[in-house]
């Protein structure tokens, strides 16, 4: 073992390649990351071709750290544009972006950068020390078991959604709805594609998340322009008098951003662990990804937290809870990827493609046969996301440019990015007139304060809910009984449950203890 440690420390640390790919593939997931339709996945297929050129140590470096800066990166339109990067950072638009409009736009990316740093470390702590034994949790989830955790991600959707859960479970069920469109995997008829070829596949949720939030937020800029709005954003810290030199600058530049999240990280210390578990344990799923982890940890902070009434209104508690386990979870991904061969998302199922082809089999014997190899992953985790911190900090800079930037200028920007993003994915027309429909979709539900992020995970989580729902009844001959036929099952299953349960039977047991006094 102390041999395997040291040869990957000289691996890694003394080889100018590997150190010169992590800064180069952190700028450049920065880059892909800010740009709303340029997914950590869509950046690390592109960079995949590269990889043919590479030895296996630098090649694993640039793809962990492009998504380690790239899921962070999605924040940055998120907090400025309310256009999330990623599906996670749905959890969070309307605190995010609530702040951005209250002129705290620095301190808003500066709480997303800084519990992204330690929810990435704490999960890599968690991959490094538990990975076998983690593992060995994914053994225990059947079809029955990842029903009801795609359940209670939905389920935690709408609890921590702003306003009436009534209108959230409206907005979920749209959703679900919309997932429903094209073929599924237990079904060979289409359905509600009208005739449209491009609908088999179905709704692409990018284009979908981008005409919620971003198009919808340009209609909604244009009907309320006011010229003095785009001057109330600026937040004071951000403004520096030419009078300051450049030290004076820099530090008031860092102080912007760092002076109130870094406290914040000491005061919600245990609250970070708690978000970074929930990130670590979700992210080890097959399938589950960094949008459940998101959504969870935001459910339980809401529950904990003195301010419930704050989530969706500006918390920076829950952007610090979210941004911990979204993080957190991309490491644990790499759990059932290394330990079985097992992607735990669309990132790790590259990193599979990745190590296969470098002659590297994932499985057990990995950490004996190649040991050395596994620790130096370990440590690329660890410089990816220190060397976040700089870029994430001169990207948080140049993007704070974009509040000061005029309304009349900005708003077709942002519909420009808005069709770029959409069209990138397929290089399709279609998908921007799905952009544009969701557009319309969002900017009405607004208008009746309906919340748009359960849309949005109803419509990624709804194919993956569906199939393990048929899968669950067609695998045993007991009908109903097979979604608690099993202690893990029953036991996911009771939380669901009582996440739909519990708020009926208190505001029951509240009316029945207030008296009527008309």
């Amino acid at each position: 073992m102390r041999e395997a440690v040291l040869q990957a420390l000289s691996g890694v640390l003394t080889d100018p390649q590997v150190l010169l790919i992590i800064v180069v593939a952190a700028a450049y997931g920065i880059f892909m990351g800010a740009v709303p339709g340029l997914t950590a996945t869509m950046a690390i297929a592109l960079f995949v071709p590269v990889t043919f050129f590479l030895d296996p140590i630098p090649a694993l470096a640039a793809v962990v750290t492009l998504e380690a800066c790239a899921i962070f990166a999605g924040d940055i339109p998120n907090a400025l544009l309310r256009i999330p990067g990623t599906p996670s950072s749905a959890a969070y638009a309307d605190d995010a972006y609530a702040l951005t409009r209250a002129g705290r736009s620095s301190e808003a990316l500066g709480i997303c950068l800084t519990f992204s740093v330690a929810g990435g470390l704490f999960g890599t702590v968690v991959l490094m020390l538990f990975a076998p034994q983690l593992a060995n949790v994914a053994t225990w989830f059947t079809v029955a078991e990842y029903f009801w955790l795609y359940l209670l991600g939905l389920s935690c959707a709408v609890i921590v959604s702003r306003g009436s859960m009534l209108k959230a479970a409206f907005a979920l069920i749209i959703g679900l709805l919309l997932s429903t469109v094209g073929l599924s995997a237990v079904h060979t008829q289409a359905r509600f594609t009208f005739g449209q070829a491009e609908l088999f596949q179905g709704i692409n949720f990018i284009p979908a998340m981008i005409g919620l939030f971003g198009v919808s937020e340009v209609f909604r800029n244009v009907l309320t322009y006011d010229a003095a709005a785009t001057a109330a954003q600026v937040a004071p810290s951000d403004v520096k008098p030419s009078k300051f030199s450049v030290w004076q600058r820099f530090t008031r530049s860092v102080s912007s951003v760092f002076e109130a999240s870094l406290p914040f990280l000491w005061a919600r210390k245990w609250h970070t662990l708690r978000s970074g578990a929930i990130g670590s344990m979700v992210g080890m799923l097959p399938g589950a990804g960094a949008d459940i982890g998101a959504w969870v940890s935001l459910a339980a902070s809401k529950r904990f937290s003195k301010n419930p009434e704050e989530y969706g209104r500006g918390s920076a508690e829950g952007i610090s809870d979210a941004t911990s386990a979204n993080s957190a979870s991309l490491a644990g991904a790499w759990v059932p990827a290394l330990v079985f061969g097992i992607p735990g998302d669309s990132v790790t199922a590259i990193v599979i493609g990745v190590l296969l082809m470098k002659d590297i089999k994932p499985g057990p014997e990995i950490f004996e046969k190649q040991a050395a190899l596994v620790y130096s992953i370990f440590l690329i985790f660890f410089l990816a996301n220190l060397v976040l911190i700089p870029v994430g900090f001169l990207a948080i800079k140049a993007g704070g440019y974009v509040v000061k930037i005029p309304r009349r200028v900005l708003l077709p920007v942002i519909l420009l990015f808005c069709v770029i993003g959409s069209y990138a994915i397929n290089g399709s027309y279609f998908d921007i007139g799905i952009m544009l429909v969701m557009g319309v979709l969002g900017f009405i539900l607004e208008r009746r304060e309906i919340p748009l992020g359960p849309v949005v995970l109803g419509i990624i989580l709804g194919g993956p809910l569906e199939e393990r729902f048929i899968q669950t009844l067609s695998s045993s001959g007991s009908g109903w009984e097979a979604f608690f036929s099993r202690p893990m099952a029953a036991a996911l299953g009771a939380a669901a449950i009582l996440v739909w349960v519990a708020p009926i039977v208190i505001r029951l047991a509240r009316a029945v203890r207030s008296p009527n006094t008309k």
